[in-house]
């Protein structure tokens, strides 16, 4: 088995000076670092500055320094069904029929041989947990060395484009195949990464439709003890509904970042709904892991119980309880006092939350979806263990396809997965 080359490694002491926003290794002295942190320091510095469209250029600079052809750079649609190239020229490519898709789906490198005699190194872009993209890497021979600095150029580019994405239109724009309804606009700006995640735990969400949502929304944080998440289902399907879940959402950020516990920060959102919105309720569920444990808690806010996921079998009704009543109007004149529900977690377990407007659908036939059909979809997107973001990913797809991709209500999904280190 080959071993992966060395790179020269920083000299003793000393400043890299400033960059240019050129690449390419310089010389060395024993005051200066080697050239392959000399790139990257590089690389680092023409990222920040660079403007989100003029990261394509960046990359292929990088290309020219290293010795690649070319290097393109794709980001994911909104539905996670195609790759969109970040710059003009290259073709969009379909998540599930291409190599590149490949990558993106396993989060893993892919090579594929293209007929001219070069070769294709596709390397997902990935921030954390979250899949933005892939890169596609050309050149006649791509080596260890090689490779290694094409996976650097790739984490820059995933960090890069996150911290720039929230205050440039370019990416929505790119990612977008069709015009967001206002609600949809809305409520995506409260979310969070769509995945998110650490050694422990893992956590991603899918919402549709992609731009018509009215009501729905998912939340999820991270702290070095807990997973807080929340899904979130407010009644209608209009901007009066978004803006029930963007208090509820805030309400519930807001006393979770005061460190409340589950039963206050209920209270919060339902006195938040009913003090601003008193036409206007929300159901959920609002739940925190603790990721040393294993130990899952949540409130049911009048929602549909979450499923608990084992061995690739849905357990049934392991996780149901009494539902209590929907933030808000009602919740607030009921006077309850709100319980929180227990369950300890195996390693590999996972946990779905769902809307109502996934197991209300209607087949082709006009019969329900319901919840047995929505099982069996499931088992059958967990059965080939993919990971969660991926499992979920088919998931909803499968469910969309049933529908000819046309939802008449919204449906979102949450999927959380406690893996502490040493489980496999």
């Amino acid at each position: 088995m080959s071993s992966e080359p060395t790179e020269p490694g920083p000299g003793s002491s000393g400043s890299a000076g400033s960059s240019s926003g050129s690449f390419g290794p310089g010389k060395r002295s024993p005051r200066q670092p080697g050239p392959g942190e000399q790139l990257f320091e590089q690389l680092l510095a023409s990222a920040h500055a660079a403007a989100p469209m003029e990261l394509p250029a960046l990359a292929q600079r990088f290309a020219d320094a290293v010795g690649l052809d070319r290097v393109d750079v794709y980001l994911v649609d909104l539905q996670q069904r195609y790759l969109v190239p970040l710059g003009e020229g290259p073709p969009t490519l379909n998540v599930d029929a291409s190599v590149a898709g490949s990558a993106y789906r396993a989060h893993a490198l892919r090579v594929e041989e293209l007929p001219q005699g070069k070769i294709v190194a596709w390397l997902p872009l990935i921030d954390g947990a979250e899949r933005l993209g892939v890169i596609g890497a050309t050149a006649s021979v791509i080596d260890v060395a090689l490779l290694r600095r094409c996976r650097m150029l790739a984490s820059v580019l995933a960090m890069t484009i996150t911290s720039k994405r929230a205050s440039s239109d370019s990416f929505a724009r790119r990612t977008r195949s069709e015009a967001m309804q206002l609600p949809a606009e809305m409520l995506r700006a409260f979310l969070p990464p769509r995945t998110i995640g650490n050694s422990h735990v893992i956590s991603t969400a899918v919402l549709e439709p992609a731009y018509e949502i009215g009501g729905d929304a998912f939340d999820h944080s991270l702290t070095p003890s807990t997973l807080h998440v929340a899904i979130l289902d407010a009644m209608g399907h209009n901007l009066a509904s978004g803006l029930t879940t963007a208090v509820a959402m805030a309400g519930c950020r807001n006393a979770r970042r005061a460190e409340a516990e589950l039963p206050e920060l209920v209270d919060t959102v339902q006195h938040a709904l009913a003090g601003w919105l008193p036409e206007q309720f929300c159901t959920g569920i609002l739940a925190q892991l603790d990721l040393a444990e294993g130990l899952l808690r949540w409130c049911n806010c009048g929602h549909p119980p979450p499923l608990l996921i084992r061995d690739h079998r849905v357990l049934d009704r392991a996780l149901e309880r009494p539902a209590q009543p929907p933030m808000g109007t009602p919740a607030l004149l009921a006077d309850v006092a709100w319980q929180v529900h227990e369950e300890a977690l195996e390693p590999g377990d996972r946990v779905l939350m769902y809307t109502d407007g996934v197991t209300e659908l209607r087949t082709g036939g006009g019969a329900e979806f319901g919840l047995e059909r929505f099982t069996d979809s499931i088992i059958r997107a967990t059965a080939a263990g993919e990971p969660a973001p991926e499992a979920l990913r088919q998931l909803i797809h499968s469910i969309l396809d049933r529908q000819d991709n046309q939802l008449r209500d919204d449906a979102t999904l949450l999927l959380l997965e406690w893996r502490p280190p040493g489980t496999g």
